[in-house]
């Protein structure tokens, strides 16, 4: 594939994929429902889990540079059915993410289509339910399809939409910081932790969804010009920045808005309507609604390289290894995943599988960081000019400590979805993946 991506451009696809709902979505129900104004320490919390995170990636990143993230790695520490876990839970982070992210776009969309009298018919505007009368929400699939087509072309072009897409979102963040916090009141803050230190924990495990995505910058290995230096740039630039950002929303929100009426689920905009700046609600709701299309192109992005690596380790099939000659990436696997994700956004409900996002993700980041005390084992450590994670094996155990406490605070429902999950990925690896040779 063509290597033409900068620091720049794996900074800001990361900041792309992980500034978008988390920030404009759900602040406010972590808030209302778990920490209340001591969010900010959620925030904290998720946010260190991540940084570990981030250190292992990074060196794995550095060491090899290869495309297919997690699985990646994975496979060359413990080889191809662990491999195939890894991208098999990657695969639904991205999955649910992008068709979740197309729903919630599609969800204003329609309300903004109604306000101008030209709403769609109602088996048109979501997701399959006979009973409200929805069969199939035609604006997530022609959404995800359209975004699909702009990251099937070569990447610089999808990234430089992705680039002026996030510094639009950057100034909406930054406006509402700024305005909002000439109408702060201090009596908002208190109690600073209402439901404790548990809702805290809780707090973090479901905001740890926030920071989803900034992986999606290791899928990126094969078409850097530096990788080596490139991709743990990316990785903690992309972390530090989204957890400032993060924080200071919470601080301003929580501090305008009593944490009792934030159960809403246009916080950010709906904590200008409360101190009467309609015109700036209404603006910041239109710029949300425009640029969540990054978080949808990072993850179809991140996707379609994931199908495209573990193809070409055999483990899916070998069409969805071809580079197309014109734009020099992976099409097929790109549009694959974008057909995927269109079905999923288009005809599934989402609401019961949202935390499962969550416990995936943490699942395949404690599988890296055990990973690195393998690789350790296996390569030696890093030479010069490769990133090195400190304190080993201390960082990599308490990364797998931190990860396995958030994943205890989420709900039976979600595990029981999981151990389904996985039992569908054990099936289809033994029915294909386990008896296709690779070289």
């Amino acid at each position: 594939m063509k290597k033409n991506l900068k620091t720049i451009d794996l900074v800001l696809l990361g900041l792309g994929a992980v500034i978008g709902t988390g920030i404009f979505v759900i602040t406010g129900t972590a808030a209302n429902q778990h920490a209340g104004p001591g969010l900010v320490f959620s925030f904290m919390l998720a946010g260190f889990v991540i940084i570990l995170i981030g250190l292992c990636f990074a060196e794995f990143a550095s060491r090899f540079p290869l495309v297919g993230g997690p699985y990646a790695y994975i496979l060359k520490v413990w080889g191809r059915r662990a491999a195939w876990l890894a991208g098999w839970f990657t695969i639904w982070e991205y999955l649910l993410a992008a068709s979740s992210v197309a729903s919630g776009w599609s969800g204003y969309m329609n309300g903004f289509l109604s306000g101008l009298g030209v709403g769609l018919p109602t088996a048109l505007q979501a997701s399959f339910n006979p009973e409200n009368g929805t069969y199939i929400d035609i604006i997530a699939v022609s959404m995800t399809v359209l975004v699909t087509w702009l990251v099937s072309k070569e990447a610089k072009k999808a990234f430089r939409f992705n680039n002026f897409m996030f510094f639009l979102k950057f100034i909406l963040i930054a406006m509402f910081i700024v305005i909002g916090a000439f109408y702060v009141e201090p009596q908002n803050w208190t109690p600073v932790m209402p439901f404790g230190f548990t809702g805290i924990a809780s707090g973090a495990a479901l905001v740890f969804f926030a920071f989803l995505g900034f992986d999606a910058i290791s899928m990126t290995a094969e078409e850097v010009e530096n990788p080596q230096k490139s991709l743990p740039r990316g990785i903690f630039f992309a972390i530090a920045i989204s957890t400032v950002l993060y924080m200071l929303v919470t601080i301003v929100l929580t501090g305008v808005v009593p944490y009792t009426e934030l159960g809403v689920k246009d916080p950010v905009a709906f904590a200008l309507r409360y101190v009467n700046q309609d015109i700036l609600a209404g603006v910041l709701s239109v710029g949300a609604i425009l640029t969540l299309l990054t978080v949808l192109i990072a993850m179809l992005y991140g996707l379609g390289r994931l199908l495209y690596a573990m193809s070409k380790g055999g483990l899916l099939p070998g069409y969805l290894a071809e580079i197309d000659e014109t734009t020099q990436s992976p099409k097929a696997a790109t549009w694959t995943a974008g057909c995927i994700a269109a079905v999923f956004s288009g005809i599934i409900p989402l609401q019961s599988l949202a935390e499962l996002t969550n416990l995936v993700t943490l699942v395949v980041m404690m599988m890296l960081a055990a990973g690195i005390l393998t690789l350790r084992k296996k390569f030696d450590e890093p030479t010069e000019g490769q990133f090195k994670v400190p304190f080993v094996p201390l960082i990599p155990l308490l990364t797998i400590a931190l990860s396995f406490y958030l994943v205890l605070q989420l709900s039976v429902t979600t595990w029981i979805l999981f151990v389904f999950c996985l039992l569908i990925g054990i099936i289809v690896y033994y029915s294909y993946g386990r008896k296709v040779n690779h070289t």
